[in-house]
């Protein structure tokens, strides 16, 4: 994978450039870019300080985000499937539309977030943070929610989600109750 700094992608983007597949992003930082329609396919953004960033639109399919701090970022209609994004903060980020088929949020924070008309088939999101999140029409089917907190979260369908009495629903009260 070749290596590429926060400043020479941004540079390149503006430049006119979108296609950074395969890329080492390890850990940059990069506050309110603009990154519409960018495409990072199989790119490594671990560790990554990405906050109010705009990523609609963008091919994010297998992309690495673990631990990536995202938080009210834009991922409106983004393709993030069988994308690693273990334990990342997606705190009120917006990801309506967005494609997460197959994605691992593992411990992920998505509390506030805006997930409407996702797609989350056969996505783990084991231990994530939903509280308050915005779910209404959300696909959740074959979804992995052990241990996943809802509680105050909206529009939830857990048809064909995957639950035990560790998830916490909306109401507070455990799965099974």
């Amino acid at each position: 994978m070749q290596r590429l700094t926060g400043d020479a992608l941004y540079q390149a983007y503006g430049a006119g450039q979108r296609r950074f597949s395969h890329r080492d992003l390890t850990a940059i930082h990069l506050f309110q870019a603009n990154l519409r329609k960018i495409d990072l396919e199989h790119s490594c953004l671990a560790q990554a300080y990405l906050p109010y960033c705009n990523f609609a639109l963008a091919n994010l399919r297998g992309v690495n985000l673990t631990a990536a701090q995202l938080g009210d970022s834009n991922f409106y209609g983004a393709n993030l499937a069988e994308a690693l994004l273990a334990q990342a903060d997606f705190s009120r980020a917006d990801l309506q539309t967005a494609n997460g088929q197959g994605c691992d949020l593992r411990g992920a924070n998505l509390s506030g977030a805006d997930l409407r008309q996702a797609d989350l088939t056969d996505a783990n999101l084991e231990g994530c943070t939903l509280v308050g999140a915005r779910l209404e029409g959300t696909v959740l089917h074959g979804a992995n929610l052990r241990q996943c907190n809802l509680f105050r979260a909206v529009g939830v369908d857990l048809t064909g989600a995957r639950c035990d009495t560790s998830t916490i629903l909306p109401t507070g009260h455990a799965y099974g109750r």
